[in-house]
């Protein structure tokens, strides 16, 4: 499924009524199949993007539109967030079943599609265990689980590992990037962390300073699968180096500001 975001502009109102321009202006377009992340300074929109990408947010102005064909019954998206989002009150598995629950698939059929990503995720023997009485890493498995098994057309996935350890957030994104390289579902990845992206992106979208605009697109040359052994790589370094720079310049640059 391709995704093409025209001219999208986002506006909305703080608490004193003052208009606060979110994103302006920004054009792109994610190819089917591919792994495109969004890295950008604080405060530069990339989660109000992610939204409007969703649905949760209207355009002010500008469009979004999706090109490809869908299966019968196929979400056009599903969204993993930062935050785990899981319901308290339901299991595991019943959690991961939510979707299919709304989708309307009878019970051996949400049974059977719920069993496949929890083993995927390495949460076999974890069924039924609520959400408190697992880690956060756990918690996190179960959310992309229930992304994962409504098999939306395009993924969206909100800073989904920065609430993890280190140990936990490499293991997960290599955990992902099996799935994905199996199932080749267009994800769209918004992180702040720029080693984040480039070990997992094909490529990474760069955003301003608010009003984000898309400042720069950069592929990542790194072949596949993607090892942590081409974390020391001179291309993955270049590439890390070159996002780094232009993401300091926004941050001074909207530091400068704020003390003007």
């Amino acid at each position: 499924m391709r995704v093409i975001v025209d001219r999208l502009a986002k506006t909305y109102r703080d608490r004193r009524g003052h208009a606060v321009s979110a994103l302006d202006d920004v054009t792109f377009t994610a190819a089917p199949e591919e792994f495109l992340a969004i890295l950008g300074p604080s405060g530069c929109g990339k989660s109000t993007l992610l939204g409007a990408i969703a649905g949760l947010l209207p355009a002010s102005s500008g469009g979004i539109f999706f090109e490809g064909a869908r299966r019968p019954g196929q979400p056009l998206t599903a969204t993993v967030f930062q935050e785990f989002a899981l319901f308290p009150w339901r299991t595991a598995r019943a959690n991961v079943e939510l979707g299919l629950e709304e989708l309307g698939l009878p019970v051996a059929e949400r049974r059977a599609r719920a069993r496949r990503y929890i083993d995927q995720m390495g949460l076999g023997g974890f069924e039924d265990r609520y959400p408190h009485q697992l880690s956060g890493g756990m918690r996190q498995r179960v959310g992309i689980a229930r992304a994962l098994a409504v098999d939306p057309a395009v993924l969206l996935m909100d800073e989904p590992f920065s609430a993890l350890d280190a140990q936990t957030r490499t293991l997960m994104m290599e955990e992902l990037l099996t799935i994905w390289e199996r199932a080749r579902t267009t994800i769209v990845y918004v992180t702040h962390n720029i080693q984040e992206a480039v070990f997992m992106a094909d490529r990474i979208l760069v955003l301003s300073r608010r009003p984000g605009r898309v400042l720069a697109s950069v592929p990542v040359v790194l072949p596949r699968p993607r090892t942590d052994t081409m974390l020391g790589d001179p291309a993955f370094v270049a590439t890390a180096d070159r996002i780094w720079t232009l993401i300091r310049s926004q941050a001074e640059a909207a530091l400068v500001e704020g003390k003007a």
